[in-house]
């Protein structure tokens, strides 16, 4: 899936974030139009993608956000940045993180490697990879084995492609116990998300996983997301903020 013979050597920050009350769409657009672009400069962040999830399907009032960096050491140079204020956060940023306290409480972060076969957000707007909804599987598995996840998802790639469903991210979570796999699927309308839904043939591809738990939530694009826009988010997305 990335450019044939390259690996996918990236490693991104996934987080869940807790919304205060109705804040969702303003928080939204300050990660996206307000931080990426500073983000993009100053660390080599790129947004990989920015979601409100559906709260019928998870908890809620809840956004998904995935960060790409271009490699361990890039992850490392951008914490060693955000680390040196008194409060753990880059004092440069105070105002902005002031300003995103008022939208949200708090959050579950964690790292995510990729397949090494699996494509960059570059790559998947290149290829013009959207959704109107996307699915969203976190899979727990026995120790060690997680990587086996992407690649018995990958293989069964044409299963969910009769309901139109493309991997677009297949991921591990990285710093624990080996045990973890995140699949996220791009549906191109919610009529195709429900059929797939009844699907007995997909129903039985996923118990054959052997997985411990297995957790699937719905997830829309963020106005600013690259899936949706085809493109990062610039400083004239902006409305209300300067640097």
């Amino acid at each position: 899936m990335t450019v044939a013979g390259e690996v996918n050597t990236r490693v991104y920050i996934h987080e869940f974030i807790d919304i205060i009350g109705h804040q969702r769409a303003n928080y939204m657009q300050h990660m996206t139009a307000n931080w990426s672009p500073i983000g993009q400069e100053q660390r080599k962040q790129l947004c990989y993608g920015v979601w409100a999830l559906i709260g019928s399907t998870g908890a809620w009032p809840k956004t998904v956000n995935i960060w790409e960096h271009e490699s361990w050491s890039g992850l490392a140079a951008s914490f060693a940045t955000e680390a040196v204020g008194r409060g753990a956060q880059d004092p440069a940023l105070e105002r902005w993180w002031a300003r995103a306290a008022e939208f949200r409480s708090g959050g579950i972060d964690r790292i995510l490697v990729p397949a090494p076969w699996a494509r960059g957000i570059e790559e998947l707007c290149a290829a013009g990879v959207r959704g109107e909804v996307y699915a969203h599987e976190l899979v727990t598995v026995a120790p060690g084995v997680a990587a086996d996840v992407p690649e018995r998802a990958r293989d069964a790639s044409e299963l969910h492609a009769r309901h139109g469903w493309e991997l677009a991210g297949a991921f591990t979570t990285a710093m624990g116990n080996d045990d973890e796999a995140l699949l996220l699927w791009a549906i191109p309308s919610w009529l195709q998300w429900a059929d797939a839904e009844g699907d007995r043939d997909l129903a039985r591809w996923r118990r054959g996983i052997g997985a411990a738990t297995w957790r699937r939530v719905l997830l829309v694009d963020a106005p600013l997301c690259p899936f949706r826009t085809g493109r990062q988010p610039a400083r004239s997305d902006r409305m209300d903020w300067q640097d």
